[in-house]
């Protein structure tokens, strides 16, 4: 007769082997992103308008901190657009986008 181990013991060990059978990482997408699109990204979150609206920011106040996150938001979206257009990766024109509404308190 042979003698089992418990299952407890045995988990573990077959967790940790499953862990180290992998090969490398596949790249992510960002990882792949074309240089001149991540060079705009920073450029956009360093945007003066941007950095105006974290001067702006009172986050003891909620109803502020989303508004001006939202303004936020939409000018680092802004000087991205701006930027590749600068830069012609994209091209002028196309449809504006959805700006959602805010509702605060019932």
């Amino acid at each position: 007769m042979t003698r089992r181990l418990p299952l407890a013991l045995l988990l573990p060990a077959l967790l940790l082997a499953a862990c180290g059978s992998r090969g490398p990482a596949p790249r992510t997408a960002a990882a792949q992103e074309d240089p001149a699109v991540a060079e705009c990204r920073t450029e956009s979150r360093n945007s003066p308008e941007v950095r105006e609206l974290f001067r702006e920011e009172n986050p003891a106040n909620q109803t502020q901190h989303a508004l001006v996150e939202q303004r936020r938001t939409e000018a680092e979206r802004r000087a991205f657009r701006d930027c590749l257009r600068r830069r012609g990766v994209i091209h002028g024109g196309g449809v504006e986008q959805v700006r959602p509404a805010l509702f605060f308190g019932q």
